[in-house]
């Protein structure tokens, strides 16, 4: 039991709740996440050429992955709603099979931002997995990982790979 007492969503009862988050000071928090996509070397070529019947896929990742970061408390249920002020994804191809996305997202609050970027990426790379399954099912969404945050008690994290 002495392990549940670390978990900050977990109270004194071991019962699941929100974290009070009202005592504590307003800083700037920015978080990054990443999220990889793996498919055939011709979907990633159709999409480069704008060949996909869907559309624009990367300019469609982008925009779902900012509304996820916005709709991210309506989807984790102990997630505080946090006012956004920054939400920005870029997505390049790494190689001729793989696609990295890069979501940034930015607020001056109580609490972190680290569960909307990753919200961000996941969904922009749920989303190119949407608009590509017609002609490649075989797509792997992989590596959705934090990169970095700061702000707040816990200071600077920085992934080191």
């Amino acid at each position: 039991m002495s392990q549940l007492k670390e978990l900050t969503h977990i109270n004194e009862r071991g019962e699941a709740h929100m974290v009070d988050v009202g005592d504590k000071q307003i800083t700037r928090r920015e978080a990054s996440a990443q999220a990889v996509v793996s498919m055939k070397a011709e979907t990633l070529a159709m999409i480069c050429e704008g060949k996909m019947p869907k559309g624009d896929v990367f300019a469609c990742a982008r925009i779902a992955g900012i509304m996820a970061a916005k709709k991210t408390s309506d989807l984790i249920p102990m997630c505080h709603p946090i006012p956004i002020e920054k939400a920005e994804i870029e997505i390049s191809p790494m190689d001729e099979t793989h696609v990295r996305i890069v979501s940034t997202a930015r607020c001056s609050h109580k609490t972190g931002i680290e569960m909307e970027a990753l919200t961000a990426a996941s969904t922009a790379a749920l989303t190119i997995y949407d608009m590509c399954k017609a002609v490649d099912r075989s797509m792997v969404i992989e590596e959705i990982l934090l990169l970095k945050k700061s702000g707040g008690k816990s200071g600077v994290y920085i992934r080191k790979n």
